[in-house]
């Protein structure tokens, strides 16, 4: 009979973080059902209500990011780091888990730190093209190193990388709509070409302001568009748009069913948010990348540059957007060689059974193998 498994999953502050975390849980849960898993998150951070709503338990650490702004304020931060260091300890101590597991994030530090203190086997994935600063903190305390991208022994040790793509919502590559039935469900033509915006859970303010700019455009162009605009933003936009007719448009706050949005999509408009890239990827869908500036070591632009360079996907600069975002989505979907070339190349990048792969390693790390 198997030694009881006990998992601590640890890290988050956005999607890019919770998803994969929380593929890797269900993963390890799919070959293991009897496995304890725990996860470790930052108070405050959407890990704190997107676990538990997967179906996991969750400890919060009072951990933060350091103010770059105001110095002064980093004293607080000091304080809280310290804090995180003994309630992670505590968290540790209390589970006693065989492998820890760092998806990136404020709370994977303290974390993996104390677990590897306490010699416990680590494993930390990373979802970017550029590594971030906590997992490239943790790298010399890891077991091994799960990563998306290929040529990521510039921030690694080559011998502890795995090449394991980025686990993604298996709601996404599950769906079972048809492209028709998808379009009619957001009260649009299916015979019709459509674009997909999309800006993450908030919205993204350059993608919004790209598309109220250019509004005769939109409705000029013979074409539909399914418009995410985010929370944040959805209340601006309504009043902006109130006076228009745009039958052709689509506007929501928020998507609840990704899979079929992609499934009416023949372009899709995102950031370039690992998550992401690792979804367009695995479904072939034709996309322009507008990375958010506004991210550690600018880490979006560099995933975008790596679909871009192999003319996998449409890289446009943030600053550029507002300009010519529209208008080349509007040439792009309109031109089917350009399209398919699109899908074909973006669809060579994916990496499939991530999630499987990544679990496989934390169970055998588990096991001493």
């Amino acid at each position: 009979m198997e030694k009881e498994l006990r998992v601590i999953i640890s890290g988050g502050g956005t999607g890019g973080h919770i998803f994969p975390a929380i593929s890797i849980a269900n993963a390890v849960k799919a070959m293991r059902p009897d496995a304890k898993i725990l996860f470790v998150g930052a108070l405050g951070r959407m890990e704190m209500q997107r676990v538990p709503a997967a179906g996991y338990e969750i400890k919060g650490l009072p951990i933060c990011g350091f103010d770059r702004k105001n110095l002064l304020k980093n004293v607080k931060v000091l304080y809280k780091i310290w804090k995180s260091q003994r309630m992670a300890k505590k968290i540790i101590k209390d589970f006693r888990p065989q492998v820890a597991v760092g998806v990136g994030g404020y709370a994977s530090g303290p974390t993996l730190n104390k677990a590897a203190a306490m010699g416990i086997p680590c494993l930390i994935q990373e979802q970017n093209s550029y590594a971030g600063v906590t997992n490239k903190l943790l790298a010399k305390k890891a077991e091994k190193i799960c990563v998306a991208y290929e040529g990521m022994e510039r921030f690694f040790p080559a011998e502890k990388i795995i090449l394991t793509g980025n686990p993604v919502r298996q709601a996404l590559l599950d769906t079972t709509i048809t492209r028709e039935d998808s379009i009619r469900s957001f009260g649009l033509d299916p015979e019709k070409k459509t674009i997909l915006l999309v800006g993450g859970s908030l919205g993204a303010r350059t993608i919004n302001e790209s598309m109220l700019r250019h509004l005769d455009l939109i409705k000029e162009s013979g074409l539909q568009f399914i418009w995410q605009t985010g929370k944040y933003y959805s209340a601006e936009i309504a009043e902006r748009l109130k006076d228009q007719h745009l039958p052709n448009l689509k506007v929501t706050d928020f998507i609840t069913d990704m899979g079929a949005a992609y499934r009416a999509a023949d372009l899709v408009i995102s950031r370039a948010g690992a998550s992401s890239i690792s979804e367009f990827c695995l479904i072939g869908k034709p996309v322009i990348l507008v990375p958010s500036p506004n991210v550690a070591e600018d880490h979006q632009t560099k995933n975008a540059q790596a679909l871009s360079t192999r003319d996998a996907a449409i890289y446009i600069k943030d600053a550029e957007a507002p300009d010519c975002l529209i208008q080349t989505a509007i040439e792009t979907v309109n031109n089917d060689a350009k399209l398919k070339s699109l899908s074909e190349n973006v669809l060579k990048l994916a990496l499939p059974d991530s999630a499987n792969i990544i679990a496989k390693e934390v169970i055998n790390l588990a096991n001493g193998i």
